[in-house]
């Protein structure tokens, strides 16, 4: 076994961190599986440790409002009318994010697959991680209402409790009527941080989750990784992979949350992207949604599946 000291495991950490690398070869050689395991461990506590800073410590984690420097108002319109959306519709899906996300529904593809899954989309172009932030705390998950199913039940009694955890069942008349939260939130922003580190953006986003399970705690998430962007190998394109490296070791950490990486097919081998799949190489043509969007709405289809709890309620 190698007699490490702990400043050797402190500074053989900080080496792993800089690379971002859990796998490093130079701990699988020269530690003892145990050890391994711990230095690891160490790795994994402080790379949360790090992406989980305040605000003040990171500026991708602190809600902010666009400001309005064209005069039009426009950002804070498409923010209240997201309020707004809330009061009236009773969503299974939530789809949050940027322009990413907000373009989705422009295609045939949002009303072929998303729209029955009673999807409300709070797509904003141009916004970064603080925005989003900001929009959720002021209003945009403070009315959404439930979705009401009806169950009927063959019982004399109201006692039955042993319903699906998602739900809130009130009894009326042998008539169970089921209020159904949003079960799925997709999240997908942070390409716009420029101003940001990779580890500020992935704090960033890592807020955005904290924040969704506060106040909606029994919902699953989906976060979609950053997509590569720019025609030709650049800083960016490396940002943005750092970014869902950094994520998909920290996420795990919070709970129901997935990271679904949608971008990897965008890449040919010389390293360039189409135009095919990205117009303006960063936005998504209608038959790249469509790539996408298949896996993820399989992925919904499963989250959104009734839980043994409900479907034994139902056959009471």
């Amino acid at each position: 076994m190698c007699a490490l000291s702990m400043n050797s495991i402190f500074l053989l950490t900080v080496e792993l961190l800089n690379f971002h690398s859990l796998q490093s070869d130079l701990v699988n050689h020269c530690c003892s599986f145990p050890l391994r395991q711990h230095v690891r461990s160490l790795v994994v506590l402080c790379l949360c440790c790090r992406l989980r800073m305040s605000a003040e410590e990171n500026p991708a984690a602190e809600p902010a409002p666009v400001i309005d420097v064209q005069g039009d108002g426009r950002w804070m319109s498409q923010h209240n009318r997201f309020v707004q959306e809330c009061k009236d519709a009773e969503p299974d899906v939530l789809f949050v994010g940027d322009s990413m996300v907000q373009l989705m529904q422009q295609y045939e593809v949002w009303r072929e697959l998303f729209s029955p899954l009673h999807a409300l989309n709070f797509g904003v172009g141009g916004d970064t991680t603080c925005n989003v932030l900001w929009r959720l705390q002021n209003g945009e998950l403070d009315n959404i209402r439930p979705r009401v199913r009806k169950r009927f039940f063959f019982i004399c009694s109201n006692s039955f409790n042993s319903i699906c955890y998602e739900v809130k069942c009130v009894f009326n008349a042998g008539i169970a009527f089921l209020f159904v939260f949003p079960q799925v939130v997709v999240l997908w922003v942070g390409t716009n941080n420029h101003e940001h580190t990779a580890d500020q953006v992935a704090g960033g986003i890592l807020a955005i989750v904290q924040l969704l399970l506060s106040r909606l705690p029994k919902c699953k998430i989906i976060v979609l990784g950053l997509l590569p962007r720019g025609e030709f190998p650049n800083p960016l394109r490396e940002k943005n992979a750092a970014v869902n490296n950094l994520l998909r070791t920290s996420l795990p950490q919070l709970g129901p949350v997935q990271l679904i990486d949608v971008g990897g097919g965008f890449v040919h081998s010389d390293g360039t992207i189409s135009s095919r799949d990205m117009f303006d190489f960063l936005h998504l043509t209608a038959s790249a949604y469509r790539t996408i969007s298949t896996s993820l709405h399989e992925l919904l289809l499963q989250l959104l599946e009734e839980t043994p709890q409900e479907r034994r309620a139902s056959l009471v």
